[in-house]
């Protein structure tokens, strides 16, 4: 058997999820947590790769013993949170933890992902939400917002992403299925809300900096079909700072 985490966290101080030579990882973090806990080495096998500076509301990771295929625990599944988060700092939680079978795989059984991108629209900075929104710090009015929705909805269905996708990217299939993508108010800051079966490269970042260049009348809402079509990075609008996406949800 293997052990299922379900963790949130801030990844402000990170350089990511994956354990990198160049600094602390959340991967790093577990890992140690993950020894400290069981008293051996243990891959920590997660659902996805965020980037540095990215965030999780739901993150899920297997713990299996290092090279084998499971790991013996007797701990009982609702004292695995508890025992893990003992040893992790307070900017990562397990928030809630299970056995599942040697068979499982946290990235290749996921049916789909959500992200989230937070955008604060007020004029001055909140401090307390510095590294976790992207400061826009200017006005998305409701027209804006409906044209960001009109865009948005350009991006359902399964398509080659390949425009919304970093530079230089080796990725040997683009295509992707958006099964659903929204912008939404919610008080001082405007969120994007994106699932699919799977994400590339600073997808969502790139999105997201499309969708807040049709806010701003530099791309209107019906070009996104050909930007989309064209497969061409330079036609999509910037990556948006890292600062404001989430990993909202995973389903299995």
């Amino acid at each position: 058997m293997k052990i299922l985490l379900f963790l949130s966290y801030v990844g402000t101080a990170y350089c990511g999820y994956q354990v990198q030579k160049n600094g602390t990882s959340i991967q790093q973090r577990l890992n140690e947590a993950a020894k400290s806990l069981f008293g051996f080495d243990c891959d920590i096998v997660g659902c996805s790769r965020t980037d540095k500076g990215v965030h999780a509301n739901e993150f899920c990771a297997t713990v299996s013993k290092k090279g084998e295929s499971g790991i013996e625990s007797t701990i009982p599944e609702p004292s695995l949170p508890k025992a893990f988060n003992s040893y992790l700092p307070g900017d990562i939680c397990i928030k809630s933890a299970k056995y599942v079978s040697d068979a499982f795989h946290p990235r290749y059984d996921v049916k789909f992902k959500e992200y989230v991108y937070k955008i604060y629209t007020e004029s001055i900075q909140d401090p307390f939400l510095f590294g976790r929104v992207w400061n826009y710090c200017r006005e998305i009015d409701g027209e804006a917002l409906k044209k960001m929705n009109e865009a948005a909805a350009y991006f359902v269905g399964k398509h080659d992403f390949s425009a919304f996708m970093a530079s230089g990217s080796s990725v040997s299939c683009t295509v992707r299925e958006v099964t659903e993508a929204k912008v939404v108010r919610n008080g001082n800051t405007v969120e994007f809300y994106v699932a699919a079966d799977g994400f590339l490269y600073n997808m969502v970042r790139i999105m997201t900096g499309t969708l807040i260049a049709v806010a701003e009348g530099k791309i209107s809402p019906d070009e996104i079909e050909a930007v989309i079509a064209s497969c061409d990075r330079s036609r999509a609008g910037m990556t948006a700072p890292p600062d404001g996406l989430y990993l909202n949800r995973v389903e299995y």
